[in-house]
């Protein structure tokens, strides 16, 4: 028994290191899976990390991009803009331009009617060198460049002649003396209505009324110019500053009716283009658009 015991106790530690070395196998085999698996852990996330910066990177790229169209789209709005505003000053500057020609055009009409009349006093005085006294002659009518008011005779040798009555009116307006342009240019309308001049002199007086705010004024102006001057050369302009007035006024299907019959009734000129301008401002298709939508 002695000797057998021995045996035994080997036989024990046998069995029992058995299960030890076994599970430390296992222990191992797991550790190795899990590192493992780790290591493809970190290989994805690496891998990962990689595409997402380059997804990162693209993604900024088109943001570049979308903001560089962005910053191109608003710059050719922007041009656009201003290239219509200054179409729209240039035509604005043009017609003032035009204008002030028009003015001087008007001072020299003025000043050739006041050396025409001259001429004919001229010629009358040697006419009526062997006519009758003029006390002796019945009533006549004025002449042009005249008075044309009747009343107390010396009374009229007080009203300054035509042409000097208008330059000083034209010369106070162009200085901004509006109230006593107004004045003098109803003085020329008052003594010298039947002249060249006198549609000029009122619609002066309407523009005077449209720079001081009062547009109901004047339209009523503006309406006298085209009624009784129609052939004018400040017809086409009373019509086109009629319209405005009437859209400062609010009352927009009125105003735009007007710019439409200008460009109608006056096509090439430079105040139908400024109306045609306008009604792009306004969103409203000129007659000429509508006739020619493609066009």
């Amino acid at each position: 028994m002695k000797i057998l015991k021995p045996f035994f106790l080997l036989f024990a530690v046998i069995v029992l290191a058995a299960p030890a070395f076994s599970v430390s196998k296992e222990i191992i085999q797991l550790q190795t899976q899990v590192q493992a698996l780790q290591d493809q852990m970190t290989q994805m996330r690496q891998s990962f990390d990689e595409r997402m910066g380059v997804m990162r990177n693209l993604i900024e790229q088109s943001t570049d991009n979308v903001n560089k169209v962005v910053s191109a789209v608003n710059d050719l709005n922007q041009q656009v803009q201003k290239t219509h505003q200054d179409s729209g000053g240039r035509a604005d500057q043009l017609s003032g331009q035009i204008q002030a020609l028009n003015d001087s055009v008007d001072e020299l009409k003025a000043r050739m009617n006041k050396i025409a009349q001259q001429l004919d006093a001229i010629q009358n005085a040697q006419q009526n060198i062997n006519q009758p006294p003029a006390g002796l002659q019945g009533p006549g009518q004025a002449q042009p460049g005249q008075p044309n008011q009747p009343g107390n005779p010396q009374a009229q040798n007080q009203v300054p002649p035509a042409d000097v009555l208008y330059n000083n009116a034209l010369r106070d307006y162009n200085a901004g003396n509006y109230d006593l342009a107004s004045q003098e240019f109803g003085d020329y309308l008052k003594y010298y209505q039947n002249t060249e001049l006198a549609g000029n002199a009122q619609f002066y007086l309407g523009d005077i009324s449209y720079r001081q705010g009062n547009y109901e004024a004047a339209v009523k102006a503006y309406d006298t110019v085209i009624e009784q001057y129609p052939e004018g050369n400040k017809a086409a302009a009373a019509q086109l500053k009629k319209g405005y007035a009437l859209l400062e006024l609010g009352e927009r299907q009125a105003g735009v009716r007007e710019l439409n019959a200008l460009i109608t009734r006056y096509p090439k000129s430079i105040e139908a283009q400024q109306a045609r301008e306008r009604l792009k401002k306004l969103g409203a298709a000129s007659n000429a658009a509508r006739k020619n939508p493609r066009g």
